[in-house]
């Protein structure tokens, strides 16, 4: 741009020695001036100066310099060269296009390396069905009260004796009973089916309390009311916590009423019930030794589990009560 702008200006006294000489000088100087410039850039200026030519006049040529590089300003732009246009093939020949590329069909799955899967179709999500609404569920029928089952009464050896304390198979103890309301039932038997025959009948007034709702509160026990060579007459009973009020008895068969009560002497026979006999002789010489008249009723409380007569292990507490 350096090496310009003193061309531009020798061309601009150029044009000022061409308004004072003639029409022909004027040209001449003009053309040695443009000759100088470059072959695009003297196209440009030969037209900027026609303009000039007709412009001056009117303008009273007052910005020859101004309009000399407005002119200068336009001129790179004309002489730029265009690109050379791609060549047009002839009239005859037509221009081939693009062969087509082959889309595999929709339906088919598109090939793939050997060794890989083929890809799976995407699965078509299933439309939702509204839900419906659930029908009003019927009104819970209450189930019908079924009676209280009874507690479970506790076996005869884990209920507690009239006397806590355990006894002395070699020794006799002064006892004072207490009372207590008991179950009992009434019979009689031989002395060879004892055993059987007091067995089912403490057996049976455990059912009765059992269905009644009533809990076993002691150990079964026997009161023999009166006896002789062939067998006795007895009361087989168990204690309970309380006898309902107002009943006097259970059953037509059991009745309500409590045990034997007062002073007494307790003996111990701990082998088996075939073998009982031997511990009322020791009880019938004790009595006489001691001159003690005792009541005609004696009792016997079962402290282990009834199992059979010749069970070893049967302990019984024998309750023999002196007259007063």
């Amino acid at each position: 741009m350096g090496a310009i702008w003193p061309k531009i200006r020798k061309i601009a006294r150029g044009n000022e020695t061409a308004r004072q000489g003639c029409p022909e000088t004027r040209r001449l100087s003009l053309r040695h001036g443009l000759a100088a410039l470059p072959k695009g850039l003297y196209g440009a200026l030969e037209k900027s100066i026609i303009l000039i030519r007709w412009v001056a006049p009117v303008m009273r040529l007052r910005f020859p310099l101004l309009c000399l590089l407005a002119s200068l300003s336009m001129g790179p732009a004309f002489a730029q060269t265009p690109s050379p246009a791609a060549p047009t093939p002839p009239a005859g020949e037509a221009s081939p296009s693009p062969a087509p590329v082959a889309q595999p069909p929709a339906d088919k799955p598109t090939p793939t390396a050997q060794g890989e899967a083929p890809a799976q179709p995407a699965p078509t999500q299933a439309t939702p069905t509204p839900a419906q609404p659930a029908p009003d569920p019927a009104p819970a029928q209450p189930a019908p009260a079924s009676p209280a089952s009874p507690a479970p009464s506790p076996s005869a050896a884990a209920r507690p004796a009239l006397i806590p304390t355990p006894g002395d198979p070699t020794g006799v103890e002064e006892v004072v009973l207490p009372g207590k309301p008991t179950a009992f039932i009434t019979g009689t038997s031989n002395w060879e089916d004892a055993f059987g025959n007091l067995k089912a009948a403490f057996a049976k007034i455990e059912g009765a309390l059992k269905n009644a709702g009533i809990a076993p509160a002691g150990k079964p026990l026997t009161v023999f009311a009166q006896t002789d060579d062939k067998g006795f007459r007895y009361e087989a009973m168990i204690p309970i916590a309380q006898a309902p009020e107002g009943r006097l008895e259970l059953t037509p068969e059991i009745k309500f009423g409590k045990t034997p009560e007062g002073k007494a002497f307790r003996f111990v026979h701990k082998d088996a019930y075939d073998e009982i006999d031997g511990t009322y002789e020791t009880i019938t010489a004790y009595l006489d030794a001691k001159d003690i008249v005792a009541k005609d009723a004696f009792i016997e409380e079962y402290v282990s589990e009834m199992t059979e007569a010749s069970d070893t292990n049967l302990e019984i507490n024998i309750y023999v009560q002196p007259k007063e």
